[in-house]
């Protein structure tokens, strides 16, 4: 890493927020990972515009983080900059019935902070683990909803440190996908539109989608919740059971049994037995039913 980027990186968020050889295994939902050569934590918005801006300028390849829990990174690590948008980033300011939320707000307090304020729309995401911004990049969805059916505008920063706003059409929402997984846009803050409600029915509709995660997923090991995607016309679950797989393990890696659309770390697991079942699960299905399971999960440096 040149010396000069580190010195602009460590005066423009401070020395404290920056980690040199950080293990990715401490910032990602499955556990896993090595170490990024320099990981920032991003104390504010205006931190963040100054390093894009600067990055580009430099040619210094970077990866954008929240609670990392869509993410596999490497055994090796990744040898770009990790910038960490978390609590600096993370208000949240209700007026009406619109929310703007910072990017590194958690999920389910942007939707405890709806319900509290008699809001309904976030109830599906309640317990979904990621942050603002990432779920606004995959288009998070959980129980029928999604983040496309509340959001009113995305505030970017592109890829020169441009402020925009896009909004909920410009985003070109799909499933589990938004423009920004084609662009080099980064996720500042987000405008949420939201239909009045009661307060307690919307705290309960949240709890019970809560208590059905409970019942049905294995929460209780780290994994990346859903590790494919819905095929179109099947559940990736249902055919990675029919194919035999139930349990399948490599290393510290294995198919949930309990849900098998989960690849959870049951101990130690490498990225590299994470992405090797992975792999198995979709060999077996294309073998066996001929289709192809797309994985939600987003691989990051080297393995």
């Amino acid at each position: 890493m040149n010396q000069s980027i580190l010195e602009f990186i460590k005066n423009t968020v401070s020395e404290q927020n920056v980690l040199l050889g950080e293990p990715m295994s401490r910032h990602t939902t499955f556990r896993t990972g090595g170490e990024a050569a320099i990981f920032v934590q991003v104390p504010s918005a205006q931190a963040l515009e100054k390093l894009v801006r600067y990055f580009a300028k430099v040619s210094q390849e970077y990866f954008v983080v929240g609670k990392g829990s869509n993410l596999l990174v490497g055994d090796k690590g990744y040898q770009g900059v990790i910038l960490n948008i978390g609590s600096g980033m993370s208000g949240i300011e209700v007026t009406g019935d619109r929310m703007i939320v910072e990017a590194g707000a958690p999920l389910p307090r942007v939707a405890a902070v709806a319900a509290e304020n008699g809001l309904s729309g976030l109830e599906f995401a309640a317990g979904i683990p990621g942050s603002m911004g990432g779920a606004i990049v995959m288009n998070a969805g959980a129980y029928d909803g999604e983040m496309k059916q509340v959001v009113q505008s995305v505030t970017v920063l592109s890829r020169e440190g441009e402020e925009m706003e896009l909004d909920c059409e410009t985003m070109e929402f799909g499933y589990r996908q938004s423009i920004i997984k084609n662009r080099p846009f980064v996720v500042t803050r987000v405008c949420l539109r939201l239909k009045r409600g009661n307060a307690e029915e919307i705290k309960a509709k949240g709890e019970s989608f809560n208590a059905m995660r409970r019942e049905k997923q294995p929460l209780e090991y780290p994994s990346a919740g859903s590790t494919f995607k819905r095929p179109e016309g099947y559940f990736a679950g249902k055919l990675i059971m029919d194919a035999g797989l139930r349990g399948f393990r490599i290393g510290g890696a294995q198919i949930a049994e309990k849900h098998c659309g989960f690849v959870i770390n049951v101990g130690n697991a490498t990225s590299a037995d994470v992405r090797d079942v992975i792999q198995e699960a979709q060999e077996r299905v294309k073998e066996q039913f001929g289709v192809l399971l797309e994985p939600e999960v987003i691989f990051l440096g080297d393995f």
